[in-house]
């Protein structure tokens, strides 16, 4: 009887284990970004990381504004195109918008940033982890939150 009871607590504490690790797994979730017009984005650097090409653009009004040593506008987006086997695997998405970061704790806050990975036909990727970018991009506040705010600042426009 006692041994029973022992292998039904075990099997139900491990579905509770189960349960609550499903919960803590972060996926994307909605956000204000938004898939942009790549077109009208301005490439102003490209990142190689093994097999992985990253194509980083934005607007031209950004670029101009960390030249001047001003904040990014609202509005703007920042787009990542994450190329591999010289296919689109994705995108990453940062846009701003005017009082954006109330939505977040402010543990987690990237400023009035908010962020989002689509897939190539532009639908958002909800197996991305959103969560993780803010926490990675935090860490970059003295520069718009942007790994690449040195290469904006060095891009010359043709």
């Amino acid at each position: 009887m006692i041994h029973a009871r022992s292998n039904r607590l075990s099997v139900l504490a491990a579905i509770a284990c189960a349960i609550v690790m499903v919960g803590w797994q972060v996926d994307a979730e909605p956000t204000k970004a938004t898939m942009p017009d790549i077109s009208k984005l301005v490439h102003y650097t490209t990142v190689t990381r093994g097999e992985v090409t990253e194509h980083i653009m934005t607007t031209r009004e950004a670029i101009e504004a960390v030249k001047a040593g001003k904040p990014v506008p609202n509005g703007t987006h920042f787009a990542l195109v994450d190329y591999r086997e010289g296919q689109i695997y994705r995108y990453f998405i940062m846009e701003k918008g005017a009082g954006w970061g109330v939505d977040y704790d402010e543990n987690r806050r990237t400023g009035d940033w908010h962020f989002q990975w689509f897939k190539p036909d532009g639908t958002i990727n909800t197996a991305e982890n959103t969560a993780r970018c803010q926490s990675c991009h935090s860490s970059r506040a003295d520069r718009e939150f942007l790994y690449t705010f040195n290469d904006i600042r060095r891009f010359e426009f043709e």
